[in-house]
């Protein structure tokens, strides 16, 4: 009857359902050296752990003294956001050159178009001008033949 009982605690511990009271009556049951011989190698997995059990760390452990690190994280978050605003300056003086370049473009490019329309509207002056003064050549050449044939005339009705 124990060792059906001994069978069925070895599953509930392998299914992490024993108490620690079942766990107790393994250990004692495994390590009192008078185990059925199927069961031979659960005992030296029990023998392991009395084993560790009694085993204890005998040195020292050197623990370095805590650091304050509230003022290093005060002064980290101030850096940090001193930084962010001086790139949001830096930025903002950059988009301002890119707008004043783009602003400088656009009416670059206006001036040049009405400096095209105006130098096409004084081409059509001086074609103007020129016809004007051709016009007024031959109006000068008209009077001096008018005034030729008037003095012309006034000689011969004399």
């Amino acid at each position: 009857m124990e060792l059906v009982n001994i069978e069925k605690l070895i599953e509930k511990y392998f299914e992490a359902e024993t108490s620690l009271q079942e766990e107790n009556t393994l250990r004692e049951y495994f390590t009192s050296g008078n185990v059925a011989p199927h069961l031979q190698d659960y005992s030296i997995m029990f023998g392991y752990f009395k084993q560790n059990q009694s085993e204890t760390f005998t040195k020292t452990i050197k623990l370095k003294p805590e650091i304050k690190r509230k003022k290093n994280f005060k002064w980290l978050s101030v850096a940090a956001s001193f930084a962010l605003l001086v790139s949001a300056y830096l930025g903002k003086v950059e988009y301002d050159k890119y707008q004043q370049r783009m602003y400088f473009a656009q009416v670059k490019e206006a001036l040049q178009k009405v400096s095209f329309h105006l130098n096409k509207g004084n081409d059509a002056l001086y074609a103007v001008s020129s016809n004007i003064n051709k016009g007024s050549e031959a109006m000068n050449s008209l009077k001096i033949y008018e005034n030729t044939a008037n003095t012309v005339l006034k000689q011969v009705n004399r």
